[in-house]
């Protein structure tokens, strides 16, 4: 059976649920919901998401949904579909750039407006696997007084492979935003738990038999991107592990283990890179996501006989 709804981890489908002018309401709701602690957002203002350093030599930052509330508090709202080795790094990168447009001309006396950085994973963080966390709300924090030391700088991290609850188990209604960001593209109907205004919206403009021609080319080119995407690195990581278990087998010692490890890695590098070149992804796609230079990724596909 085909998807009835989009799949909201596609550029496309993000964007249309909640990056469009006539769905802010959907992203409203969804942000209210995750800092009900901290605020209520009453207006949005969808912002340019493309944002240049202060020189030519800077790099270049183009975030997924770049928003401004009523107060000029900043939003930056990602969603991230594979590992990325550094994603902590770039997330704390982005919101430098919410932070240095905030300067002003002439005398200034550095007050600074909110700056929130929300990223939906589709993947969990090695080092909070064990927890099973699902949402991680991070600030400043004054490590010996355990409080926080500055509340304007927030970084909220989903990882949504952790999130397993079912229709049944929903509670709340931020667990119903879970639910319906981690499911939708595998449902039928509107769940009789998740019929309310905003959920039957969403669900309208989900709905992928109401796409022009036009949107229905542009999800499936995404779909397809997704999928290719994700199929490369599950194959990578799953042919790491096994390289790194026979390794780690044939030595039989604690070098052997490492060894094992390092090989898995390269192994697992040289895979995606294949995998995803062959999939139609471009070399700075490819180097962007495996975290290597454009020329790295030219060696490998040389080396194979791919360029």
């Amino acid at each position: 059976m085909k998807d009835r709804y989009v799949n909201v981890f596609t550029d496309f489908g993000f964007k249309k649920i909640f990056g469009e002018e006539l769905n802010k309401d959907l992203l409203m709701d969804f942000l209210n919901e995750l800092l009900k602690n901290e605020q209520a957002i009453t207006a949005l203002t969808y912002k340019k998401n493309e944002h240049l350093g202060t020189t030519d030599l800077d790099r270049k930052a183009i975030f997924d949904l770049y928003c401004e509330n009523d107060k000029g508090e900043k939003f930056i709202v990602e969603i991230q579909k594979t590992k990325q080795k550094f994603f902590k790094d770039r997330s704390i990168y982005y919101s430098t750039f919410p932070i240095v447009e905030q300067a002003e001309q002439g005398d200034w006396d550095y007050r600074l407006k909110a700056v929130y950085t929300i990223a939906i994973l589709d993947f969990v963080f090695d080092d909070e696997d064990r927890d099973k966390t699902v949402v991680s709300h991070v600030k400043l924090m004054d490590t010996k007084k355990k409080r926080v030391f500055f509340d304007k700088l927030t970084f909220v991290y989903l990882q949504m492979p952790n999130f397993t609850k079912t229709e049944g188990e929903l509670e709340t209604k931020f667990d119903k935003w879970l639910y319906v960001i981690k499911n939708l593209h595998t449902l039928d109907k509107l769940p009789n738990r998740l019929r309310n205004k905003i959920f039957e919206r969403l669900f309208k403009q989900a709905e992928l038999a109401r796409f022009t021609p036009e949107e229905r080319y542009a999800y499936e080119d995404s779909l397809k991107y997704y999928r290719d995407l994700k199929n490369s690195f599950d194959t990578a990581r799953q042919e790491g592990r096994q390289e790194g278990r026979q390794e780690g087998r044939q030595e039989g010692r604690q070098e052997g283990r490492q060894e094992g490890r390092q090989e898995g890695m390269e192994e697992k590098t040289l895979t995606t890179v294949k995998n995803a070149f062959v999939a139609g992804l471009s070399i700075q796609k490819i180097a962007k996501i495996v975290d290597i230079t454009q020329d790295a990724v030219r060696k490998i596909l040389k080396r194979e006989k791919l360029l």
